[in-house]
């Protein structure tokens, strides 16, 4: 997924003549991301698809964007600490359905205080800048 997102960021920035701009942000981003990822504050899959979120955004709202990831990233972070207290899921429950399967999922994780699906937050960040820009 990483990978097909900065291939169409390439090609869309190669149109708008801003490869090399881009290139260099994307690898500045994931750098960054890197080190937090051998620290381990963040996950190999969140520093790939942060990397390649840079590039597809346009290079003058790449910061916007970084800043959109880290609302989105503290607003859910926010739900799951509140959804600690709040959540429970009754023992031996088996959901049948696909979606009652990843409340069960998102459960245990919440519970156990697992990590974040960062990639969602980084997904609404790119949205928002893009928004922001009108794209």
């Amino acid at each position: 997924m990483s990978l097909v997102l900065a291939a169409l960021g390439l090609v869309l920035r190669v149109e708008a003549g801003q490869f090399f701009l881009s290139l260099i942000a994307g690898v500045v981003v994931f750098m960054a991301a890197a080190f937090c990822w051998r620290r381990g504050w963040m996950g190999g899959g969140d520093v790939k698809l942060l990397g390649a979120a840079t590039i597809f955004v346009p290079p003058h709202a790449v910061f916007a964007m970084l800043i959109f990831v880290a609302f989105a990233g503290g607003g859910l972070a926010f739900l799951y600490i509140a959804a600690r207290y709040i959540v429970s899921v009754p023992e031996g429950y088996r959901p049948s359905s696909f979606f009652g399967r990843v409340l069960r999922i998102e459960a245990w994780r919440i519970r156990r205080g697992g990590p974040l699906p960062y990639a969602c937050a980084i997904a609404a960040g790119v949205f928002m800048a893009l928004y922001r820009i009108g794209a």
